[in-house]
């Protein structure tokens, strides 16, 4: 008994240390927003180019397949236990309250929130307020990642235009002639986020800001966003190398 019983243990213990499934990051991925980053990737790509390349851009910015290939790079470096640690807390009460004040933004169509920036101006935020939208912002990597799309968005259309003309440049030289637009849209991508937070949850307690915001520095969750953060690169030189 006291064998068997030890032997039920590793095999579970196996099971959890094991890599998960790429399949298994879609609803954490759903929650914790990341999802929402490759549904916008192919019309961000798309915007503002010629008619003939948007098929092809679809294609290769496609959503499911841009989030099933950032699963398969984080196969590796996350586990299990952790990837059902992060959806247990990016799926708590605490969470989807933050979530549905977020998705309350959208459905007025934003236009308190251009007031509110409006009022920003005139009536700057508590400081102890901003402090602490400032620290959920960096514990859920929002600027990082909405910094990164826009980023990646642009340096793929630059590459495109020049290709148009008949030139090219490879990965790490249009890194380095595109880096004083990654350091502005930083800045403009922090300021956005900063007053939609300060709108979108300006009804929550202090307090509950605060969890909300240890709860992304808990490992698990801190753990899949960086690592999405570091891998995203990656998949949009891929696909830009791919392109024609």
């Amino acid at each position: 008994m006291r064998l068997s019983l030890f032997s039920l243990f590793f095999v579970a213990s196996l099971a959890n240390a094991a890599p998960p499934a790429p399949e298994a990051f879609a609803p954490v991925f759903e929650l914790a927003g990341i999802r929402l980053l490759c549904d916008q990737s192919a019309p961000l790509v798309q915007r503002g180019m010629d008619e003939s390349q948007h098929a092809a851009l679809g294609r290769a910015f496609a959503a499911d397949a841009l989030c099933l290939d950032l699963a398969k790079r984080l196969t590796g470096k996350i586990e299990q236990v952790h990837l059902d640690k992060a959806r247990e807390l990016l799926d708590s009460p605490l969470a989807r309250r933050f979530t549905e004040a977020e998705r309350a933004v959208g459905e007025t169509g934003g236009d308190g929130l251009a007031e509110y920036r409006a009022q920003l101006v005139e009536r700057p935020p508590r400081q102890d307020r901003l402090e602490l939208v400032r620290r959920l912002d960096a514990a859920a990597h929002t600027t990082v990642l909405a910094t990164l799309l826009r980023y990646e968005v642009g340096k793929t259309q630059a590459l495109l235009a020049l290709r148009a003309r008949g030139e090219s440049l490879d990965e790490e030289t249009l890194g380095r002639q595109t880096q004083a637009q990654a350091d502005a849209l930083r800045v403009s991508s922090a300021q956005a986020v900063e007053s939609f937070m300060l709108y979108a949850y300006r009804q929550m307690p202090s307090d509950q800001l605060t969890a909300y915001a240890e709860l992304y520095e808990q490992i698990p969750v801190a753990r899949l966003l960086e690592s999405s953060a570091e891998a995203l690169p990656g998949l949009f030189a891929e696909r830009r190398a791919a392109l024609k």
